[in-house]
């Protein structure tokens, strides 16, 4: 089982563990977003180990070809010196490195694609933590939402409709009730307080002294040109209460 696969089977089990226990939607969701960092952490640890592996196996394959390099100049220095015995053992030591080096090379260039695997795979795994984190915030705030829906559904249904209803309507019904006794009482003053034929009097003046429409009408007119002011002998009659039949006659007689 490589890194990645332990390391997502460690996070599948703590968050289903998580789950399985959970009573805070948003302690277990802060739970998981920093166990999946801790874990990213040792992933990060891992892979450093994987690139420092694939360094050194570089430098040991460069080191062999170095050395063999240096026999093969350590050969041709024998050569000139006529000692070709020396030179084929140059030679000999020239051949181990050349290699040692191409083997080393060789599992340089696996290790080197295997690194490159682990990188993306640790890539892919930051990318999923801050997705998860994004989440994370959609899920917390999804959950706040349905707590008060959740409340506000427990307190209407906590409450009686019917009865509340009820209620407004008999405060209506009572404030009705007192704006009517109160202007019962207001009129009962009124008239059976203080002196009662100057009331009598005074209702008689205030009938008397209003216009009726047809003497409206002839105000108007004159008011307007129409007509010529009446005699004063039709003014005393206005006065004196003369009826709307005989006002609206001689309206007619101006015409």
């Amino acid at each position: 089982m490589g890194i990645f696969d332990r390391l997502a089977t460690l996070i599948k089990s703590n968050i289903n563990d998580l789950i399985s226990r959970a009573e805070d939607p948003e302690r277990m969701l802060n739970q998981i977003v920093t166990d999946m960092r801790d874990q990213l952490t040792k992933a990060k640890q891992q892979v450093a180990a994987a690139i420092a592996d694939e360094k050194r196996l570089r430098d040991q394959a460069d080191a062999e070809i170095k050395q063999a390099a240096d026999w093969e100049k350590r050969a041709m220095l024998a050569v000139q010196e006529g000692r070709d015995d020396l030179a084929k053992q140059a030679l000999v030591r020239q051949q181990e490195h050349t290699a040692h080096g191409q083997q080393l090379d060789q599992t340089w260039q696996m290790h080197k694609a295997e690194t490159e695997k682990l990188k993306n795979s640790l890539r892919d795994l930051n990318d999923k933590i801050e997705e998860a984190k994004r989440k994370k915030n959609l899920l917390l705030a999804r959950q706040r939402r349905a707590e008060a829906q959740k409340r506000i559904a427990q307190t209407m249904g906590s409450m009686d409709e019917k009865s509340a209803f009820e209620a407004f309507a008999r405060m209506e019904e009572r404030i009705d009730h007192n704006e009517r006794t109160l202007a019962a009482t207001v009129e009962i003053n009124e008239e059976f307080s203080g002196d009662r034929l100057k009331q009598d009097f005074k209702q008689l003046e205030r009938q008397a002294g209003g216009l009726s429409a047809d003497a409206a009408l002839l105000a108007l007119k004159q008011k307007m040109g129409l007509i010529s002011a009446p005699s004063a002998s039709q003014q005393k009659q206005i006065g004196s209460g003369k009826n709307d039949e005989v006002v609206s006659a001689e309206i007619e007689e101006e015409k």
